[in-house]
């Protein structure tokens, strides 16, 4: 991963479109030596005539498109200097480090290529951590809190944000789409990587699945069991801020995420929630998604206890004043 911050490199992933969007260096490019079509032809061509007919049809595909890379990457790089990688460090990164090499860049090749590169991700997500969760009820404002900490010069996780999805039924309203699993394990540890493993890190607190993606286990499991400092805001405000933040999409959906809660709300509540969608009451509506999200929470303390350090009462610049001043006591 440090070659990756090679000062001044533009990082090239050779590999195809199909591969590069299953996962990447987060700060890489997309510069394929073979399309996604070029490289299944290649591939059946190597389970039936063997490796050196499979490298014969590669340059046959890719040579006449070699003075466009060319021209691609030097689009890409103004500098001139560029770290290259494909699956495994192997043929295609060491084809486009040659072309490129001749064509005036200083080229860099990741050791182990992507795979070593997974290889290291999966062993600093097992890393422990000095995480510092925090904890409240929806509407609350912890990812607004988390942020001001981040502009207060203090290390966070912002999973939510990673995951491009708010945790909730309602969470992926205005979101774009979710990345792969992959890919959100790799930018996860791209954060962490730069801090000493002995340094606080605040985040929010998590179930285990956010959207369709899972935060991994060693994530996981170290923010279930470490300490909190726990958000608590009134419900009237916490009632006004789920309006601001969910009362402006269309009813429709609210209608089809609020029914998806049917289950565990109990068919009664959620036929009054919907009523109230229907009648225009987004008052009584988000009262509803309140109380529903207040009793998830108690029911989760109740079946995971947590450490909680201390509370504060605000989201904005006196919540991370008060939190400096609980961590020194």
């Amino acid at each position: 991963m440090e070659l990756a911050r090679t000062a001044g490199s533009i990082v090239l992933d050779t590999r195809s479109p199909k591969e590069y969007a299953q996962g990447h260096i987060p700060q890489a490019v997309n510069l394929p030596l073979l399309d996604d079509q070029q490289r299944h032809q290649v591939g059946i061509c190597y389970k039936e005539k063997g490796q050196e007919a499979a490298v014969e049809l590669g340059f046959e595909l890719v040579g006449p498109f070699f003075l466009q890379k060319i021209k691609e990457a030097k689009k890409l790089a103004q500098t001139r200097k560029v770290l290259i990688y494909c699956w495994r460090g192997g043929l295609r990164s060491n084809i486009m480090a040659w072309l490129l090499s001749t064509a005036g860049f200083e080229v860099l090749l990741l050791t182990g290529g992507y795979k070593g590169y997974r290889g290291l991700v999966l062993e600093a997500l097992r890393q422990q951590r000095r995480f510092l969760v925090i904890t409240g009820k929806t509407g609350s404002g912890k990812t607004e809190l988390l942020k001001n900490l981040e502009q207060a010069g203090e290390h966070i996780l912002d999973l939510e944000g990673l995951a491009s999805h708010k945790g909730s039924s309602f969470g992926s309203l205005g979101q774009p789409f979710q990345t792969t699993q992959e890919h959100f394990e790799n930018t996860i540890t791209e954060i962490l990587d730069p801090i000493p493993n002995d340094h606080s890190v605040f985040v929010e607190d998590e179930s285990r699945r956010i959207g369709k993606l899972l935060v991994p286990d060693g994530i996981f499991n170290q923010i279930i069991t470490a300490p909190c400092v726990e958000l608590e805001i009134d419900s009237d405000v916490r009632q006004k801020r789920i309006l601001e933040e969910y009362g402006g999409f269309d009813k429709s959906l609210l209608h089809e995420r609020t029914l998806a809660l049917a289950r565990r709300m109990g068919p009664e509540k959620c036929k009054e929630a919907i009523e109230a969608l229907s009648a225009d009451n987004y008052a009584h509506w988000s009262a509803m998604m309140i109380d529903y999200y207040d009793k998830s929470y108690r029911y989760s303390f109740e079946k995971n206890p947590r450490t909680i350090l201390f509370t504060v009462n605000s989201s904005g610049q006196e919540g991370v004043k008060a939190i400096n001043e609980g961590l020194k006591l």
